[in-house]
């Protein structure tokens, strides 16, 4: 059996009610957690609220298919999360689909549920090695997984859209990010309120650079916003 330290927190998109059973019985008893979703748009959603170590996707779903949901997981979500698709499709071009939205490996149908398990602990590893949960800058701290947030080792109380607003940020420091694409991350292409914005970065100053020396959190007029770190000491 797996073990709890290589155990795998999966996200399973797929629509037949048999082979994600199959699956799940498998990977379940080598030590993995499931969540379930049986149609696109449910599993995009679950996708973007959970952290995940992986994602099952097949291509052909209800509602949205795979392609579309691969492409805006990598669109919307504030981490990259590792993507294995699955389809009964086989061709070049099908392949070179699923690659270019973002897909990180890819098992043809039908397919070994041992070979399954291996190649979902090789794309978790190599996952791993590429990123962690904590991302450090400076005296800044950010914990992608238990969503906590220090500066100075002083906690600080973000709200979610704090949060996620703060993880953009980081994830493309030292570049600016413009309010367009800031507002892709947070909204998607349902458009918000100007002041919706506004009122999240006002929050979000006031709790990670009020009770400090000096402001982290900096708008680049015109452009958008970046983060300005110092050491300090």
């Amino acid at each position: 059996m797996t073990n709890q330290a290589t155990s795998l927190y999966v996200l399973l998109v797929e629509d037949q009610l048999n082979i994600a059973r199959n699956i799940s019985d498998y990977m379940e008893t080598k030590g993995h957690v499931f969540d379930f979703a049986n149609q696109g748009q449910h599993g995009l959603d679950l996708a973007l609220e959970n952290h995940y170590d992986l994602i099952i996707l097949d291509l052909n779903l209800p509602v949205l298919d795979g392609l579309q949901v691969c492409q805006q997981i990598r669109e919307k979500s504030t981490r990259h999360i590792p993507i294995l698709m699955l389809t009964a499709r086989d061709s070049i071009e099908d392949k070179v689909s699923g690659f270019t939205v973002g897909a990180d490996d890819y098992l043809t149908k039908p397919f070994s549920l041992q070979e399954l398990e291996v190649r979902c602990m090789a794309l978790s590893r190599r996952h791993l090695l590429q990123t962690n949960d904590t991302l450090i800058l400076g005296p800044l701290s950010l914990d992608r997984k238990t969503k906590q947030v220090t500066r100075e080792g002083q906690l600080l109380n973000l709200h979610s859209m704090g949060f996620r607003i703060l993880t953009v940020l980081a994830q493309a420091y030292p570049q600016v990010v413009s309010r367009s694409q800031l507002s892709q991350k947070l909204w998607g292409d349902e458009p918000t309120e100007s002041d919706a914005m506004r009122s999240h970065i006002y929050q979000l100053r006031c709790v990670l650079d009020k009770p400090f020396d000096f402001p982290i959190l900096k708008t680049v007029h015109g452009v958008g916003f970046t983060l300005d770190i110092k050491d300090e000491k």
